[in-house]
């Protein structure tokens, strides 16, 4: 028997379930023509209107015949009308059954621009008095514009997290340890790179240190509140985001207070970094008590379907050099304590 998956109206994934089951939902209105269906063997989600012939679903409910009726008819524009291939999102898929917003071409405007409109409107849904006429704001990566509620949300995984924080440590961290050295130094607090030269480095600075931690959240905190990133680099090489857990986009207060947050995790023995392993939303303390949520750069787009559940390319070679690298380290300690046990004797 077929299994299938489906998204409810809460936007999260449910399933195996059967045909039967879908078709039954559907007729009880818990699911409606543009909510998304996949099974084995599909490239991708598709809406229920798409494959109704295969679920078994009959036309929509009654209720929205007198609606159709209202529409004056067009059978010009539906017969000489050329199919064509939409994309299919989380969003509804538009046909020809919607004379009304493709026979009206205003005096001023050429013909494709009521196309246009219409696709602009339907992507701004939830803000009725926008202008018709707006142009359409593109998708460039699912890091812009509003959150669109369609379809399932994944959560990043702790080791996604894992994989970005490491690259943050080399894109981010080096670079504010420089501009700390060299801002530690014009303060007068001394700096450990002309320390270093000079033989004379402190095991512990605190004034660069200081230095270092509040540039670092500043970076952070603009890095994931920029409108078109919402993330540190690490996490845009992974194909993360942090975001409200309403989807909106974080400010930039509480980036930085997310970074606090965060070195918190990390001292209570990192229990709060390893939550995210458990929580149901793959949350940390840190995120927990800072309203957010780490998640695909697709989710709440209008796009989806381009979400991936599986670690990907990029995480998977950053957490195998790191572990060589760490593995390497480790054996590196025990040759050098063995060194100097034989040295003592």
């Amino acid at each position: 028997m077929t299994q299938w998956y489906y998204v409810d109206p809460q936007h999260q994934r449910q399933g195996p379930v059967a045909a039967e089951s879908i078709a039954q939902l559907y007729r009880s209105g818990a699911l409606t023509r543009a909510s998304l269906a996949w099974r084995e063997g599909m490239s991708q989600w598709t809406p229920l209107g798409d494959i109704a012939a295969e679920l078994g679903i009959g036309d929509p409910a009654p209720a929205s015949a007198p609606v159709a009726s209202a529409i004056p008819p067009a059978p010009m524009a539906v017969e000489t009308e050329a199919p064509v291939e939409r994309p299919l999102t989380g969003r509804a898929v538009f046909t020809a059954s919607e004379p009304t917003y493709t026979q009206y071409t205003p005096p001023h405007a050429s013909p494709s621009e009521p196309v246009v409109a219409r696709t602009a409107a339907t992507a701004d849904s939830g803000a009725p008095t926008a202008s018709p006429y707006a142009a359409p704001r593109a998708d460039i990566g699912g890091y812009a514009g509003r959150p669109v509620y369609e379809g399932h949300v994944v959560y990043a995984g702790f080791w996604k997290r894992v994989a970005a924080s490491v690259i943050d440590a080399f894109a981010i961290g080096i670079p504010v340890g420089i501009v700390a050295a060299i801002v530690g130094g014009l303060l007068g607090f001394g700096s450990s790179f002309a320390g270093g030269l000079s033989g004379a480095a402190d095991v512990l600075n605190p004034g660069e240190t200081i230095t270092s931690y509040l540039l670092t959240a500043i970076a952070y905190a603009w890095f994931h509140s920029t409108a078109g990133l919402t993330a540190t680099p690490g996490k845009l090489a992974i194909g993360i985001k942090v975001v409200r857990t309403d989807g909106e986009r974080i400010s930039f207060l509480r980036g930085f207070g997310r970074y606090w947050a965060y070195l918190l995790s990390g001292l209570l023995l990192a229990i709060g970094l390893i939550m995210a392993a458990f929580t149901s939303r793959k949350q940390g303390l840190h995120d927990l008590i800072c309203d957010t949520l780490v998640v695909d750069k697709w989710a709440f787009t209008s796009q989806p379907e381009r979400q991936r559940d599986e670690l990907g390319t990029v995480a998977l070679v950053v957490l195998i050099i790191f572990g060589v690298l760490l593995v390497g380290a480790f054996i590196l300690m025990a040759v050098g304590f063995a060194a100097l046990a034989s040295m003592g004797r």
